[in-house]
């Protein structure tokens, strides 16, 4: 989740907020639910209805989306009036990242051959993936929300991709053989997710302040094990949720 971004245009800065994440997690929902004839055209007046956000921040965030290229030309339907909100491909790659990489973890975990991951490069698959996903948090709710730590990074701009970063370095620290963690300093952060430096460092002093974890030097010198549990408990939810989608896709 801390890789480079795939494109220039600031991908986490747009998509890395719980806000705007949920946003196009549910134009993702509403595309697909439409085009498997399971709900109505996928309009901005559509989203407004299911977005947690105001109707004119949905609005705001659909024009950037355009902007940026992440929703591509569809068909108006008979007698519509409006045009349906089509993501692109690298849109539904990104929103769908998380998932996929939770699935990966998952084939690993139980040694799934072939690992489902791999179907989840097909687009359509990964958007009926999401569609699913988000089919079950409109009608029970977010999987996130009993994690208030994860939570609360989730809710800043590039938070839960940072908070990874955090997650990775103390795993590089202490797991034999573990993948290089991503540099720490604030420099680096703030080139790999495409923000400002002060930002990056706002938000390493929340993070020091509550005592959750403590960045010196570029170097993790201290995480809390209580962040780490809940980090872990989290990914397990994740995990299984996606997993047990994965598991029916065709």
């Amino acid at each position: 989740m801390a890789e480079k971004p795939p494109v220039v245009w600031p991908i986490y800065k747009l998509f890395a907020q719980f806000e705007r994440y949920v946003a196009a997690y549910l134009l993702i929902h509403n595309y697909y639910a439409w085009r498997e004839g399971q709900g109505p055209s996928p309009t901005l007046a559509a989203l407004q209805k299911v977005t947690p956000s105001s109707a004119r921040q949905t609005a705001g965030f659909v024009a950037a989306l355009k902007a940026g290229r992440f929703l591509e030309s569809a068909v108006k339907p008979a007698g519509g009036r409006e045009k349906p909100l089509k993501p692109a491909a690298v849109m539904v790659e990104e929103i769908g990242r998380s998932g996929r990489l939770f699935v990966s973890a998952l084939d690993e975990i139980e040694t799934w051959r072939p690992a489902w991951a791999l179907a989840l490069m097909d687009i359509d698959r990964l958007g009926v993936l999401l569609q699913r996903s988000a089919a079950f948090v409109l009608g029970d709710g977010t999987l996130i929300h009993p994690f208030q730590r994860v939570l609360h990074f989730a809710g800043r701009d590039c938070g839960y991709p940072l908070l990874t970063a955090i997650i990775g370095a103390h795993y590089a620290a202490t797991i034999k053989a573990y993948p290089q963690a991503v540099p720490l300093t604030l420099r680096a952060l703030a080139a790999r997710f495409q923000v400002s430096r002060a930002h990056i460092g706002n938000l390493l002093d929340e993070a020091r302040q509550a005592n959750w974890f403590i960045i010196e030097a570029g170097n993790l010198v201290h995480l809390d094990n209580d962040l780490v549990l809940e980090f872990e408990n989290w990914a397990c939810w994740q995990m299984v949720h996606y997993g047990e989608i994965a598991a029916t896709l065709e």
